[in-house]
């Protein structure tokens, strides 16, 4: 497979889609992704997520398919699973869950009917859309009740309140994760509350899979959980993908819930770039890069207090921090968003606990260091990077100033390469 080829076999038969490629290659040469669920991932991933794999329709499972030719996919789909179980020290791991969303989805079947309680994160205090917003659908199928966190205590969880609430209401599942949550679990907490009511305990760790890869945070299977997802695209730097893993007992619930439960055949393709991530995640280096984007995320939340800026927990514990960008600087998150894409910056507006603003205009924005730690930048560079988005937000209204940022920005970045661009 000649990838420069390809290249130029689509210059010259689709140029339109081959421009817009070549202009986000660009963008983010010039800028840096600071939003905390996007990464810039490896040059052997994207030669597997392109490569002669898609061509191959798999349903089933290693020596267990409805279709033949499939000797290169079983070894495959074999590698990513058991390069899966040794990093997160799991009995079983599904590599086919084709993103997040879908990986919950088919976890909540394996395990409920409609109707059945869980328990899980209320969205404005970091919850994820999946874990039972009422706009999803499966916050239409299931009973989601919703706990919050203490904003005005660091972020922190009453687990007797928690307690309270699941004798209450007898969830089948007590679920912890969460997309805007920059504290760490105690989950010895969470598996007192499950025990206690006889639910299933569930960790979506989708955005800090790979700082549990890398042993710099903690792992829910160390604390006896049943059931793990994550995200693979994240700070896994890996494909847009899922993964579910659990203890041996439910494998055979989640296999099925997969398939043929929610989804038909595969990415095959897909799961070559999910067993290659996974594999450079057992490396040495990847370790230290786990330890670098926690030191990353500790300066910039500093950086950023230090300049008054209001962090919805008053710091971090993991690789991301959520600003109120309404008490800091007078504007929406919306505003602030758009006002940090003049500079070149690309965070995402974010909704804060209890936000009295809408979802497409909340109080805040969420920003995260993987992405800028991929490219090499260190603690230094969180303190410019800190420095440039105080003085954006405060300005505005300056379009002058924010051009000024911006080339400043931009020539900063270039020092940074992307990988395999």
């Amino acid at each position: 497979m000649d990838a420069n080829r390809n290249w130029e076999i689509l210059k010259q038969n689709d140029p339109e889609i081959y421009d817009a490629l070549i202009g986000e290659e660009k963008r983010e040469q010039k800028g840096v992704e600071l939003i905390p669920s996007e990464n810039y991932t490896y040059p052997e991933v994207y030669a597997a997520n392109g490569s002669i794999l898609t061509n191959k329709y798999s349903e089933g499972y290693p020596g267990k398919r409805y279709y033949g030719g499939q000797e290169y996919t079983d070894i495959v789909e074999n590698l990513a699973r058991d390069r899966a179980k040794e990093l997160f020290r799991c009995e079983h791991a599904n590599v086919q869950p084709l993103s997040g969303s879908p990986m919950n989805q088919a976890t909540y079947f394996a395990f409920l009917e409609p109707g059945d309680t869980v328990l899980a994160m209320e969205l404005s205090h970091g919850g994820h859309l999946t874990h039972g917003a009422p706009v999803s659908h499966m916050g239409k199928v299931f009973n989601f009740v919703r706990y919050k966190t203490h904003p005005d205590e660091k972020g922190r969880i009453d687990f007797e309140e928690l307690l309270k609430v699941a004798k209450e209401t007898k969830p089948k599942i007590v679920m912890c994760g969460y997309t805007s949550y920059p504290r760490d679990y105690d989950y010895t907490d969470f598996k007192k509350v499950a025990d206690v009511v006889g639910a299933l305990t569930f960790a979506d760790v989708a955005h800090i899979g790979g700082l549990i890869a890398a042993g710099v945070m903690r792992n829910p299977f160390d604390y006896g959980f049943d059931v793990v997802s994550t995200t693979i695209h994240k700070s896994l730097r890996g494909p847009r993908a899922g993964m579910i893993m659990c203890k041996k007992k439910y494998a055979d619930a989640i296999d099925k819930s997969v398939f043929p439960g929610l989804q038909g055949g595969p990415h095959m393709q897909t799961i070559a770039a999910i067993a290659v991530a996974l594999g450079k995640a057992l490396e040495p280096e990847f370790k230290e890069y786990g330890k670098q984007v926690l030191a990353n995320a500790k300066t910039l939340a500093q950086e950023l207090m230090d300049s008054g800026v209001k962090l919805i927990t008053d710091g971090t514990d993991n690789h991301m921090m959520v600003a109120n960008t309404v008490q800091s600087f007078g504007i929406d998150g919306k505003l602030a968003e758009q006002t940090l894409d003049k500079i070149s910056i690309t965070v995402n507006k974010q909704i804060i606990p209890d936000d009295p603003n809408p979802p497409l205009k909340p109080s805040g924005i969420r920003l995260g260091t993987p992405a800028a730690t991929t490219r090499g930048m260190k603690e230094d560079d969180m303190k410019k990077l800190g420095t440039w988005i105080v003085e954006a937000l405060k300005n505005h209204q300056n379009e002058s100033k924010l051009e000024e940022i911006k080339k400043a920005v931009e020539k900063f970045c270039l020092k940074f390469p992307v990988p395999g661009i």
